[in-house]
């Protein structure tokens, strides 16, 4: 009996007309073999499709095919709806996790430091640019990942249409990244926890953190999209009320006998050392606290693959990214330059949430209770974050063990939907935390950050420069670009502008890392300053040179390039018009919603 026959593809738009009149360049498919098989996760007991006996650790036998496909698919790229993942994803779930997901340490604690060595002109100038550069960055990753919501989002993209061995270094040092920032984070939540008291060990809060992660990994998909779902709404919150205690504030309207209970504006622009203390410089050290707070942002492109239509609901995630942007960061950042001054000691002395702008408007306005509740969301945030290093790294690691350049066992994916070994041996680099309890401690830890410092942007201009070989082979393919589901805002331009700003922040980046804010005494500190910054590129160099000589491949041609593998869109352009005027008949008041919320 065929899969249609079974009703397995009953929740597609499937046309009953034939086939799909050619394949472009022929391409040969091949998949892993469980692929090709059925799995219904429906037919399993209750704690095994939560993950919490032991038969939910044995092997699916098989993908769900819990993908919705649209269009006359061609039969051969029928296994091609689903990678052996889950589709367990709900639409909540995937707009949380573009608005609020990335949110955490870099926004709540990084942007002291980024106010400190930019000041209030310096962080909003670097935040509008990385901004900009991201906005280009989701809308060129939404087009192909609803196009293509394959295991592996980005990477797995980039092996496709730019170079597998571009693809392998790429790859690696994504995983390298979230594997290594794991750690770190575990120990950040245990130091941000001493605000309260420090009666408590450092590492028993690092043991109950990491504990945790563990737990709600256990859940698989849904614990970490469900988390991410509630702590993102937290931190909306959070931030929503700064924002607006923060107006309050700069008005005059803080409480009596702080030092907001007077009309400040904008004087902190005007008065030393004003909104540029260290010139140009400062605002180059300003985009690496800029990256990092925006990191995670393209994991929006790895959940297309686990929830079960992206041409519904990967839209409104994708233009969500730019209202975070807009009102979240740009709106909070500056607030920050316009209350707290860049050269305040508070900003350098202390640790963790201690040196939070957001904490330290608090305490100076005296508004009781506001910290404490701030601090929880740092806290919360950090957890976040945690997960989220998990969820990434183990999903690229398991893309990379299927496209060969990864041991095998990592294909591995669990009657759950977890990918158990690639899970495993993230969740392995959790205890390099406990090095924070030595002596040497930060100095072990900014050489491991240092391995993976460049890590997201490189992601970022990958995913441009992916973008604009994939216009390119679907132009040279013959196809139209009306036949995509859904076009990047800025269509390849924005591409190139994304990839243009990001090679401007690496040699900004370059600059910095050579010639640091302060000043350098010796050879050996400029070595240091720059490593400590620049680490990540010899890395990527040395992963390239493995991955080439390994595989031996180059760069395809266009009209070489898979179009066809994972596609989940096959509706011709007549479809397309059709819809599109069908959707052109809705009042304006939806249609406008739909341009700026959702998919038009």
């Amino acid at each position: 009996m065929s899969d249609l026959e079974n009703g397995h593809y009953a929740d597609a738009e499937k046309k009953t007309t034939g086939g799909a009149g050619g394949i472009a360049g022929g391409h040969k498919v091949t998949v892993d073999q469980a692929q090709d098989v059925y799995y219904d996760p429906s037919k399993e007991k209750f704690l095994t499709r939560l993950g919490f006996n032991l038969e939910s650790f044995k092997r699916a036998p098989g993908t769900t095919r819990g993908l919705v496909s649209h269009g006359d698919i061609p039969p051969e790229f029928m296994q091609h709806d689903n990678p052996l993942l889950q589709q367990k994803m709900k639409n909540r779930h995937l707009q949380m996790i573009a608005v609020g997901g990335s949110i955490g340490t870099g926004l709540f604690v990084g942007s002291g430091s980024a106010l400190g060595n930019g000041g209030p002109a310096g962080i909003l100038l670097a935040w509008i640019i990385m901004g900009v550069m991201l906005i280009n960055v989701t809308q060129a990753l939404g087009e192909m990942a609803i196009l293509y919501p394959v295991s592996g989002g980005f990477y797995t993209l980039a092996s496709r249409m730019l170079d597998e061995s571009f693809a392998f270094s790429m790859g690696w040092n994504y995983v390298l990244q979230w594997a290594v920032v794991l750690p770190l984070e575990i120990t950040v939540a245990g130091s941000t926890v001493q605000y309260w008291t420090d009666a408590v060990p450092l590492a028993a809060w690092i043991t109950i953190f990491m504990l945790l992660i563990i737990l709600v990994s256990a859940f698989g998909t849904l614990g970490y999209a469900e988390e991410e779902f509630w702590s993102s709404c937290l931190k909306l919150v959070v931030v929503v009320i700064y924002i607006i205690i923060a107006i309050v504030c700069v008005c005059g309207g803080g409480p009596a006998g702080g030092d907001f209970d007077h009309y400040i504006g904008a004087s902190l622009w005007h008065e030393a050392p004003g909104a540029f203390p260290n010139g140009f410089k400062g605002v180059c050290a300003v985009f690496v606290t800029a990256a990092f707070s925006f990191a995670g942002t393209e994991l929006v492109g790895l959940a297309a693959t686990e929830t079960p239509n992206p041409r519904k609901t990967m839209p409104s995630a994708v233009k969500n990214t730019f209202w975070r942007i807009t009102l979240i960061y740009i709106t909070s950042l500056t607030l920050v330059g316009l209350t707290i001054r860049s050269d305040d000691d508070s900003l350098y002395n202390g640790s963790g949430s201690d040196i939070s702008p957001f904490v330290i408007l608090m305490d100076r306005a005296r508004i009781k209770g506001m910290n404490h509740i701030i601090n929880l969301t740092i806290c919360i945030s950090v957890l976040s974050i945690g997960l989220s290093c998990v969820y990434a790294g183990s999903r690229t690691l398991t893309a990379l063990a299927e496209t060969g350049y990864a041991p095998r066992i990592f294909t591995y994916v669990d009657k759950s939907g977890r990918p158990l070994w690639s899970l495993i041996a993230i969740l392995a680099f959790a205890p390099i935390a406990y090095i924070n309890c030595a002596d040497v401690g930060s100095q072990v830890f900014d050489w491991l950050v240092a391995l993976s410092g460049l890590s997201t942007l490189i992601t970022w201009l990958s995913i441009c420069v992916t973008h604009i070989r994939f216009r390119k082979a679907w132009k040279v393919q013959g196809h139209s670009l009306e036949e995509l589901p859904f076009t990047a805002l800025g269509g390849v331009y924005g591409s190139w502008l994304g990839a243009t700003l990001l090679v401007i922040i690496l040699i900004a980046q370059f600059y910095i890392a050579l010639f640091p804010i302060g000043g350098v005494t010796s050879a050996g500190e400029r070595a240091q300053s720059f490593f400590i910054s620049y680490l990540a590129a010899p890395i990527m160099i040395g992963f390239y040179i493995i991955g080439y000589l390994w595989k031996r491949k180059t760069p395809r041609k266009a009209h070489e390039i898979d179009l066809d593998t994972g596609r989940k869109s096959w509706l011709t352009v007549e479809d397309m018009r059709a819809y599109r005027a069908e959707r052109a008949k809705a009042p304006l008041y939806i249609r406008v919603y739909r341009t700026l919320f959702s998919s038009a």
